[in-house]
């Protein structure tokens, strides 16, 4: 079976899983990054056959606003949303790189949360609050030997923040890695409509998305490189 295809299949058993309502959480809380597999790691061959840009060109990632519902202490798992959760699925992979080695950057611990398809986040009322151990559309991850993260989740809804005013779908990021620039940052959506007038948004991170197909329905696919700059310099140096 080539590379491709193994991960076409196991991405087709993560999602029947979810359709199925058993939940595909793939990674445990005290789980580690995958193990290596010789010098660079399964994942590195992986990556290397596919023949992904080196790190070389890029630069360190753009900040952005961490928002008003971060919450701390999100499990570790591979699904950021509860089982059967609406929406349009998306799955995000990516490498997270230090801009003064240009090398990936091994258990760099990843918190992502987002809004739900309706553009609700689990806090955003504070006549509810959501119970101390229930963690709804967030997650926290481990790159592994290579780098490597990949999560599944669902498109978040755009939603009004005033009268006339829309935040764009977005996903937050809050990166993590000894000795580098602790990252707060957002992804977003290319073609969305509302990331024209919003006044947080930067083009370099709006994600293109590709549609899929599989044998358990469709999903949305795309990657989100993070470069960090190591601790006490500035972006770019």
């Amino acid at each position: 079976m080539s590379t491709s295809s193994r991960r076409d299949f196991l991405r087709q058993g993560c999602l029947g899983l979810t359709a199925a309502g058993t939940g595909a959480w793939l990674l445990h809380p005290a789980a580690a990054p995958t193990p290596g597999s010789g010098s660079l790691g399964a994942y590195a061959a992986v990556l290397q056959a596919e023949q992904r840009n080196p790190a070389a060109n890029l630069a360190p990632t753009e900040d952005n606003i961490l928002g008003p519902y971060y919450r701390a202490g999100a499990p570790f798992r591979g699904k950021v949303t509860p089982p059967l959760e609406g929406g349009t699925v998306l799955v995000v992979s990516g490498r997270v790189y230090g801009f003064d080695t240009k090398k990936p950057l091994v258990r760099a611990v990843l918190d992502v949360w987002q809004a739900n398809a309706q553009g609700r986040y689990d806090n955003d009322d504070p006549k509810n609050p959501p119970a101390k151990d229930i963690f709804k559309n967030r997650t926290r991850l481990v790159t592994d030997d290579a780098g490597y993260y990949e999560f599944e989740t669902i498109r978040p809804g755009a939603y009004k923040i005033g009268a006339n005013a829309w935040r764009p779908s977005h996903i937050h990021y809050l990166v993590r890695h000894p000795g580098y620039k602790t990252l707060v940052t957002q992804l977003y959506f290319k073609g969305d409509p509302h990331n024209k007038t919003d006044d947080f948004i930067k083009d370099t991170l709006i994600m293109e998305v590709q549609s899929r197909k599989t044998a358990n329905g469709a999903y949305e696919a795309g990657e989100f490189d993070i470069v960090l700059p190591p601790a006490g310099k500035k972006q770019g140096e």
